[in-house]
C-alpha cells in the first residue's frame, strides 16, 4: 500500500476505481455521506452531456467516449473536494491514472472474480465493452479486461478488498484514510 502524498489540498478528492460492477457507485455514495462530501459518478456526468452511454458508444465509438470522459474528469478534479466514482476503464486511458494520482487519493475497489461475475450478470448487458456477451464468452472477456486493467488499478493510493457488503467496505476505507489499517 502506498502512502498518500503530503499535499492535503491536492489529495482532498477521493476517487474510486475498479472493474465494472465492483461497487464504485454504491460505495461512493455511502462514503460521501460518511465524510460529508458531495458525490459524483463520472458516467452519470457524461450521460448528462451525451445521453445514455451504450447508444452513444455504439454510434460514436470508444474514442469519442474517452475524449468526453477525459474532459469531464479534468473538470471534476479541478473543482472542490468530492467523492468520485469513475468508469472501469477510466484510469487505463492514456495518462489518466497519473492525473488521478496527482489530484486525488485513489481507492481501488478490488473484487475477486467469483464475487464479480454474479454482479456483472445481474447488471445485464448495458456495459458497452460486454454488450451481447453471455456465458463463457462473457467470463472470458471479463478475464481479458481484468488482466489488462489490474496493473493500472494496482497503482492506486490504496487497494481496498471489496467483496464484502457496502458498510464493511466503507468502514475499511475510513480506517485506511485515518491510518488505522495497513
Amino acid at each position: 500500500m502506498k502512502e498518500p502524498a503530503s499535499s492535503t489540498n491536492a489529495r482532498a478528492t477521493l476517487v474510486l476505481i475498479g472493474f465494472m460492477c465492483s461497487g464504485k457507485s454504491t460505495v461512493g455514495k455511502a462514503l460521501a455521506a460518511a465524510l460529508g462530501l458531495p458525490y459524483n459518478d463520472l458516467d452519470r456526468v457524461i450521460e448528462a452531456e451525451v445521453g445514455p452511454l451504450l447508444p452513444f458508444f455504439q454510434r460514436h465509438g470508444e474514442e469519442a467516449f474517452r475524449q468526453i470522459e477525459r474532459q469531464q474528469l479534468e473538470l471534476l478534479l479541478a473543482g472542490p473536494p468530492i467523492v468520485l466514482a469513475t468508469g472501469g476503464g477510466t484510469p487505463c486511458e492514456c495518462d489518466a491514472m497519473d492525473l488521478l494520482l496527482q489530484r486525488s487519493t485513489v481507492l481501488w475497489l478490488d473484487v475477486s472474480l467469483p464475487s464479480l461475475m454474479p454482479r456483472i450478470i445481474r447488471a445485464g448487458g448495458d456495459r458497452p465493452l460486454l454488450f451481447g456477451l453471455c456465458g463463457d464468452a462473457l467470463e472470458v472477456r471479463v478475464q481479458e479486461l481484468l488482466a489488462q486493467r489490474t496493473p493500472v488499478y494496482a497503482r492506486a493510493t490504496y487497494r481496498v478488498p471489496a467483496d464484502e457488503a457496502v458498510p464493511a467496505v466503507v468502514a475499511r476505507i475510513l480506517a485506511l484514510l485515518n491510518g488505522q489499517e495497513r
